[in-house]
């Protein structure tokens, strides 16, 4: 058991206001999907308003950019969530509801059980990540890294399932 969990942000740019017609459909899947995730193996926190989602946050002062901000107990986990639930469903709608980044648009880095990451924090990881490419500080599921407190073996790193791709990573 490690001492850390995995904090995971994922950023979209929408094509309209969470209000507007083209992100209905999103919007009206949203409760669905966050109860999913809390309800998945390894689920620990994600970031939510009053309202129970995260669409009144913004990141990198861009009025359309959309965060998902969570944390879960592994890799593993999170990865069990994103593409082996009923989220993979709206993951393939995405481009009706987000226009297409040029740059990586998930990053994941451990974090101390316990912490709750902020946005901020967040938005210096992606950065991190399109500046450096994957490290320890901040990395993708193609190329991950193990928590401080686990030695590497071989094969850390490795992409678990090569589906667990970031687009942007190329």
């Amino acid at each position: 058991m490690s001492a850390y969990h995995l904090a995971q942000l994922n950023i979209a740019w929408a094509r309209g206001a969470p209000g507007s017609a083209v992100m209905a459909e999103f919007m009206a899947a949203l409760d669905r999907v966050n109860a999913l995730a809390e309800a998945s193996p390894g689920f620990v926190w994600r970031l939510q308003t009053e309202d129970g989602n995260a669409t009144a946050y913004r990141a990198f002062a861009d009025e359309r950019t959309l965060v998902n901000l969570t944390v879960w107990e592994s890799v593993e986990t999170l990865a069990g969530f994103v593409y082996g639930t009923g989220h993979v469903d709206v993951m393939r709608r995405r481009g009706e509801w987000f226009e297409r980044m040029p740059d990586a648009y998930l990053v994941l880095w451990w974090v101390p059980a316990g912490h709750r990451p902020t946005i901020a924090e967040a938005e210096e990881r992606v950065v991190h990540l399109r500046s450096r490419g994957p490290t320890p500080h901040a990395f993708t599921f193609r190329r991950s890294f193990p928590p401080p407190d686990r030695v590497a073996e071989p094969g850390d790193g490795d992409a678990i399932d090569e589906r667990w791709a970031c687009p942007a990573e190329g």
